[in-house]
């Protein structure tokens, strides 16, 4: 077994990554941002204003954030436990998934909606700490960016079946959407599990722990929320949960708003996807090569740039723009993250530091849906999908300053070398 291990280490690409991007296609492309595609539908059946549905994106996120603040505590308590609680989270999305399809009013679609942000939120800590314990440190960015990509393919998928889930001739659409994609989660939990079980079950790895649990929580406050070290980091990342979904919430709103055919508006969500299946490589390969904040600042600058498409009032500009997004910025984000915090902090210390940032994302995206909602429902959907910009801008700023401070320890740290 060792061989096998060995072997794991050579290279990113290995089955593990692959089921863990299907996955991720279950746990971001259809269990969270199938939401925004699928909102014309659930508004022409339920009824509703673009406000009282963005509460329930934002109810999705507060379970988001409560799984993300208790992930830390449950593998205190149970440190043996991390790859069982992976696995019954990830079943428990896909079956959660499925019930919302049988949803008939708001209160009943909001706590399937809580509770399906809540499973995520294991799934996404615990799939990438699981899948990235088998990876070279070396090559953990292009590993990210193999599993970040399922998302992107998620959207791609939930594209392409804009013609059955908001056109008008398909009123229940959107629950049969639904129903299979909870089902696709349950057969890829499944096989992350056995593949897991085949090439880990006899590694040292597998039980590794750190040392005294204080300890260990010290250790993970005083990196995250020291501005020397990754606060910036975190900070962006809670600006770009903040920025991103607005934009992933109210543009196939938008893009209906304006008349554009459902086809091509699903076709234009479906490019966003399969752009960010480039992105997923992209970023992997160049937070590789230069694993900086200012590389993940230069994808962030370019994503707002894409959102003012939307203020020319061409379709044209605003589907490239879309384009562009998901070229540098809609995966971009998550997978550097994943990666400089893999870099940067120890290895029985990253799970719990993946939460706590992550914990940050979910409180941005908690906020997103209800500025945004606030903001489409005074203004109208171009400003509100606009405003996204702004936020995405703010991100980028705080990234190149961490790209600064990590410049001037790598400067210090070089000074001290050449003394000794």
């Amino acid at each position: 077994m060792s061989v096998v291990v060995h072997s794991n280490y050579k290279s990113a690409f290995s089955w593990i990554t692959l089921w863990a991007s299907l996955l991720f296609a279950v746990i971001l492309g259809f269990s969270r941002l199938s939401y925004g595609m699928f909102l014309p539908g659930i508004q022409r059946e339920m009824g509703g204003s673009y406000g009282e549905l963005g509460v329930l994106g934002t109810v999705n996120f507060i379970g988001y954030l409560a799984g993300t603040l208790c992930l830390p505590l449950m593998l205190a308590r149970a440190p043996y436990g991390k790859h069982f609680l992976n696995k019954l989270s990830c079943i428990l999305l896909g079956m959660t998934m499925i019930g919302s399809a049988f949803s008939h009013d708001f209160l009943q679609l909001g706590l399937w909606r809580f509770v399906i942000g809540l499973l995520s939120a294991f799934s996404t800590v615990l799939v990438l700490s699981i899948a990235l314990d088998a990876v070279h440190p070396i090559q953990r960015g292009i590993a990210s960016g193999i599993i970040w990509l399922g998302g992107s393919a998620g959207i791609m998928v939930t594209g392409l079946l804009a013609p059955y889930t908001i056109d008008p001739s398909h009123l229940s659409g959107w629950r049969f959407a639904w129903v299979a994609m909870g089902i696709f989660g349950i057969l890829s939990s499944i096989g992350f599990e056995a593949v897991i079980r085949r090439k880990l079950a006899a590694s040292a790895e597998w039980h590794k722990e750190s040392g005294p649990q204080f300890k260990k929580r010290a250790n993970v406050y005083q990196l995250l929320f020291n501005p020397k070290t990754l606060l910036f980091l975190i900070v962006s990342y809670f600006f770009f949960g903040w920025g991103y979904i607005i934009y992933f919430t109210y543009f196939i709103p938008y893009l209906v708003a304006l008349g554009i055919p459902s086809l091509y508006a699903g076709l234009i969500w479906s490019g966003i996807g399969f752009a960010g299946l480039f992105n997923g490589w992209l970023g992997g390969r160049a937070i590789d090569r230069w694993p900086s904040g200012y590389t993940l600042a230069a994808g962030l600058t370019l994503g707002s740039i894409g959102v003012l498409g939307v203020i020319t009032d061409s379709v044209v500009f605003t589907a490239l723009g879309g384009v562009l997004i998901g070229l540098v910025s809609f995966i971009t984000p998550p997978l550097m993250t994943t990666a400089l915090l893999r870099r940067n902090v120890p290895n029985d210390a990253y799970a719990a530091c993946l939460s706590i940032a992550t914990a940050f994302f979910a409180s941005g995206q908690i906020i997103g849906p209800l500025f945004g909602g606030w903001i489409v429902d005074g203004y109208g959907l171009q400003i509100g999908v606009t405003s996204s910009a702004a936020f995405i801008g703010i991100s980028a700023a705080l990234a190149c300053i961490y790209g600064g401070i990590q410049q001037k320890l790598a400067k210090r740290q070089r000074l001290a070398n050449e003394k000794v």
